[in-house]
């Protein structure tokens, strides 16, 4: 009865991480960039937690893996992290936080779009209506004037989605793809190959040229502190943790609760506003999310 007790603590604790942590590296990405280029404090973070979890995993005795799964590896994770969070990340100079985040929140939409295109897999009523609600908050979303009248603000919602483009599609493609058996040596390797990806990035885009470390606030190290910390090496244990003792349907809740979490820590931390629009366009998104990642009871569940 205690074990049974001790085990359900720890699942609500790890949700509550995944729910909270997760949600709040929006703000707290934002945080960091505001003296941290945003390529060079996202690949330093992602080397940096890469580093840590594939030591820790070898010390714990699990394989280092063929070169055929560390080639697949490294290029999921400069699809996921390079390309998906990196984007995002970058766009964040000019779209608020919460916004960035509900942009995000159509991902499970595109995924059902992408399987369609990609395996011919062809979505059930349920999920169609999902897409369809999901595509009108989007649009909503999107289309506010004080995201299309200003020019890098709109270059940001456009390089969030290709962000979201290039993790959906490799969300699926790392499905068929044979990487390391261990789930934490395969997210190591990621980071590393992210974090590389990134640095490539912020020497072709010239963030190092007038970049000086003296530059960095204590403020932009604490959260780049806590990104590595809490938001890579904490919660995806966490997550991973949750993989193994509940049902998938309970786990991807994520995908509609951390957005709620970006929104309030932006709108309370950050002074960002919400407006009515926005609401309104959360409340779409979030519901289309909804009717795609729950399932009918007689729906058996996907692996």
């Amino acid at each position: 009865m205690q074990s049974n007790t001790g085990s359900s603590r720890l699942i609500i604790a790890a949700f509550a991480v995944v729910y909270i942590v997760w949600g709040s590296t929006y703000l707290v990405n934002y945080f960091a960039i505001q003296t941290l280029p945003p390529f060079i404090m996202s690949g330093l973070r992602f080397m940096v937690a890469g580093s840590i979890l594939y030591l820790a995993g070898r010390l714990m005795g699990q394989p280092a893996g063929s070169a055929l799964h560390w080639r697949n590896a490294l290029w999921a994770g400069v699809l996921l992290l390079g390309v998906g969070t990196g984007g995002v990340v970058w766009a964040m100079q000019w779209v608020d936080t919460g916004i960035a985040a509900l942009i995000v929140a159509f991902e499970p939409l595109l995924v059902v779009l992408l399987l369609w295109i990609m395996r011919g897999k062809k979505p059930a009523g349920r999920s169609i209506a999902g897409v369809g609600i999901g595509v009108a908050g989007m649009a909503l979303l999107v289309l506010q004037d004080t995201l299309i009248a200003d020019r890098n603000t709109a270059l940001g919602v456009l390089v969030i989605f290709i962000g979201i483009l290039s993790w959906g599609y490799a969300a699926i493609w790392v499905g068929r793809a044979k990487l390391p058996a261990s789930s934490m040596q395969t997210a190591a390797i990621q980071m590393l190959g992210g974090g590389a990806a990134l640095m490539l990035f912020s020497l072709v885009v010239g963030e190092w040229t007038d970049f000086q470390w003296s530059q960095v606030s204590a403020k932009s190290w604490l959260a780049w502190l806590y990104l590595v910390g809490f938001g890579s090496i904490l919660a995806f244990s966490a997550f991973n943790y949750l993989l193994a003792r509940v049902s998938p349907e309970k786990v991807v809740t994520t995908n509609y609760v951390n957005p709620v979490v970006a929104l309030l820590l932006g709108w309370g931390l950050n002074g960002e506003v919400i407006s009515l629009q926005s609401l309104a366009a959360s409340i779409l998104l979030l519901a289309g999310v909804f009717f795609i990642v729950s399932r009918k009871k007689d729906e058996a569940p996907a692996h």
